[in-house]
């Protein structure tokens, strides 16, 4: 499992930030959050960045004293006792979603909540979806289809909710909050 952003939807409203650090330390403090909004003003565009969950990750082949462990679920936790704080993690991952806690200096990274992602519970437009990690394929799939199959529903004159109906579980954002063609 792992969460899965839809940034077409996010609005940069941190919740998920507020809602991670409030899980962890019991306090609204953003810098300790495990998912962080990258913000690019200039081009009001909001992006949540959080672990991918990868199955090799870079941090834990990068950490000298072994304190990124998976689970048997695959996840990712840090062991604060290992710990020293290099940072090294925080420059394996690719996707900058490992940061250090700056009251302890500990590597955080997103451990799922115990497989109840807050962040995903809280966000009030639903940018981010709590899903299976082998479902990339058949989402992309579904979205690279998308297209085509609107030309093919218009000219065979079937609704597009009828479609969305039967098949709007498998797509990802750019189809299934739609209603209606794209230009009606």
């Amino acid at each position: 499992m792992r969460i899965w952003i839809n940034p077409e939807k996010c609005t940069g409203c941190r919740i998920c930030e507020l809602i991670c650090a409030f899980t962890k330390h019991n306090e609204f403090k953003p810098k300790r959050s495990r998912i962080r909004i990258v913000k690019m003003e200039r081009f009001s565009v909001d992006i949540p960045v959080v672990c991918k969950q990868c199955l090799r990750p870079l941090c834990m082949a990068d950490c000298p004293m072994d304190a990124l462990k998976k689970d048997t679920d695959g996840i990712v936790h840090v062991d604060e006792e290992l710990c020293t704080g290099c940072g090294l993690c925080v420059e394996a991952c690719p996707f900058g979603a490992i940061s250090l806690d700056p009251l302890n200096s500990m590597a955080i990274v997103c451990d799922l909540c115990s497989g109840a992602p807050q962040c995903v519970r809280w966000c009030p437009i639903g940018a981010l979806e709590f899903s299976p990690a082998n479902s990339t394929s058949q989402r992309k799939r579904w979205d690279a289809v998308a297209l085509t199959a609107e030309s093919l529903l218009r000219k065979w004159g079937i609704p597009w909710e009828e479609y969305e109906e039967y098949y709007g579980k498998f797509q990802s954002g750019r189809a299934k909050d739609r209603k209606g063609y794209p230009d009606e």
